[in-house]
């Protein structure tokens, strides 16, 4: 799908947009711009501290200068980040300027598109993919890798691989066929905190940026 079905921006003014996309070795990845950004994005990162029952190690245990630091994190995990994004999904400015798919199918085909990410996948020796969901027969499914799709969340300079572990929508409005034409969609995604090359560039950018203002 172009940026221009699924962002409804129908004004002339450039501007930044959010995106979701799968990252997939397939002709056409599934891609979502957002139509409006994000009215919030909520970010949560969490430790774990699991500490011994002796006496006096609640909370970390005892150190007595900075090179003793490892002491201190002995069962400490820090958990994969999560975050929550509330995106606006609104079809009335295309169906205002005429547009017929918006006009017939309000936005229904983002919110299926956003389901569509969230759903188990599998893919055959020749590379065709489908949704596993939907089984290839013959007990196909055994035999074919079901997996969850990657996605890469773009927002201005950061590129975060993510899984959607969770997707709710809130319909607004419905056309008179009972198509939806606006709805907001409530997506909770985790950053996929492993090897990988988006992962390394963010934590590059992230300490680039804490570093140059430490001391200031």
């Amino acid at each position: 799908m172009s940026p221009s079905v699924n962002t409804g921006n129908m004004s002339k003014l450039k501007v930044q947009r959010g995106a979701l996309v799968e990252y997939a070795n397939v002709d056409n990845p599934l891609e979502l711009y957002f139509e409006f950004n994000p009215s919030s994005i909520t970010r949560t990162r969490s430790v774990t501290v699991q500490t011994g029952g002796a006496p006096g190690s609640r909370g970390g245990y005892d150190f007595a200068d900075e090179s003793e630091i490892h002491r201190v994190a002995q069962g400490v995990t820090v958990n994969a980040e999560s975050f929550t994004v509330k995106i606006l999904l609104d079809a009335t400015d295309r169906m205002n300027s005429g547009d017929e798919d918006a006009i017939e199918k309000g936005v229904q085909p983002e919110l299926d598109l956003i389901r569509s990410m969230i759903e188990p996948k599998s893919q055959d020796n020749e590379g065709a993919r489908t949704l596993a969901a939907l089984g290839e027969g013959d007990n196909r499914a055994f035999s074919t890798q079901q997996y969850a799709s990657v996605l890469l969340f773009k927002w201005g300079v950061q590129v975060l691989p993510v899984f959607m572990t969770q997707a709710q929508f809130d319909v607004k409005a419905w056309l008179p066929n009972l198509v939806p034409y606006r709805a907001e969609a409530t997506l909770t995604l985790q950053i996929i905190e492993s090897n990988n090359p988006f992962y390394r560039e963010e934590l590059r950018r992230q300490f680039s940026a804490a570093e140059s203002i430490s001391g200031a």
